[in-house]
């Protein structure tokens, strides 16, 4: 088995042009270029979650990255969801109840704009990352083309073994296994399924590595030597984290969240529709308890709901108020440690290498 492992590294790293099979789990709002530049000096590949990213923004980060590294990194966008139906009355019955958990909520707050994906998916391709790299769904065929065309990888997250084979079979070079445990948004390519087909990685990872053929990267319950060599030997050629990296300096994550974080027990965390409108795992806290206990209205779509939570999560993050605030967390969360990023990833490194010795 441990030469099987070694094999898989060796072609992913040939594939990637990194040091090591350890890649940032792409986070929106939480991968500043400092974290990707030390994750990459480490031998890693670095990541930017961009769904909040202008395309201008997008050159910027890849700009500041290039200026601190020279390694590979994934620039990850979301696929856009169909126009989201929206009810005027349970929006306002929304407004009125969030109006206890922080500033007023402005009558148009569920219209929230998103990003031009097109725009997005162009300065993608102007940056020339490593990978595209995409969750909840599949672009077309043409972004597809024009993002392989310009000699980019395309790393497809999928949370089941049917939505691997689409993704496979549309042209993904590199599917990315997001298993339940995962913190932040479930990357399931219809939003009614986020919750009820939420597979844990030590299913999910050899059912996809069955079903597909091109290298699979396991995410999600990862933050150590141990539970990377696990998807390892579950058949995975690499594997991301995010939640084992919020606590690094690199990360600069708002110190209630990162405190939070801290001793976090798996339990800790929970489901929750209630900050976007999109099932994301967070830390348990009042406001999710609330939601899921029905005191507050049912959320409403994505991203209207994103819309309507806003002024509370500003204002929560300003106060560090952790029962207000939107903080992802998976669960292995605890397993985050408050030192260097890059000494974090040379430790699960090397346990690898001893394991694979």
């Amino acid at each position: 088995m441990r030469s099987e492992i070694a094999a898989r590294i060796a072609d992913f790293q040939a594939l990637t042009g990194a040091h090591t099979s350890i890649g940032l789990a792409p986070m929106a709002g939480a991968c500043p270029p400092e974290l990707s530049i030390a994750v990459c000096k480490a031998g890693g590949i670095g990541s930017c979650g961009a769904l909040l990213s202008s395309p201008a923004e997008i050159a910027e980060w890849a700009r500041a990255f290039r200026a601190g590294s020279d390694g590979p990194f994934l620039i990850n966008l979301w696929v856009p969801d169909p126009e989201p139906l929206r009810d005027a009355r349970h929006e306002a019955s929304i407004r009125a109840a969030l109006s206890d958990w922080g500033p007023a909520v402005e009558p148009d707050a569920g219209d929230a704009p998103l990003q031009d994906f097109g725009a997005q998916v162009e300065a993608v391709i102007a940056v020339k990352p490593l990978g595209f790299s995409t969750i909840m769904g599949l672009p077309s065929e043409q972004v597809i083309a024009e993002v392989k065309r310009a000699g980019i990888l395309w790393f497809a997250t999928v949370t089941t073994p049917e939505e691997a084979r689409a993704a496979v079979e549309a042209g993904a070079d590199v599917i990315v296994a997001q298993g339940a445990e995962a913190g932040g948004h479930r990357g399931a390519f219809r939003a009614e399924n986020a919750e009820r087909q939420a597979i844990g990685s030590l299913a999910l990872i050899p059912a996809i590595v069955d079903a597909v053929s091109c290298p699979v990267v396991a995410a999600g319950g990862i933050a150590d030597a141990r539970g990377a060599i696990a998807a390892l030997a579950l058949g995975a050629s690499g594997v991301q984290i995010g939640t084992g990296f919020l606590r690094t300096p690199e990360a600069a994550t708002n110190r209630g969240w990162a405190d939070a974080i801290t001793g976090l027990a798996p339990e800790g965390t929970v489901l929750t529709r209630g900050f976007s409108g999109r099932t994301g795992r967070a830390i348990r806290t009042r406001y999710t308890e609330a939601v899921a206990s029905g005191d507050l209205p049912e959320p409403a779509p994505y991203p209207v709901q994103r819309g309507l939570t806003a002024n509370m999560r500003k204002a929560a993050a300003k106060d560090g108020d952790i029962d207000r605030m939107q903080a992802w967390a998976g669960q292995s969360a605890r397993l985050a440690e408050a030192r260097p990023a890059g000494e974090i990833l040379r430790t699960i490194a090397a346990g690898i290498d001893a394991f694979l010795a």
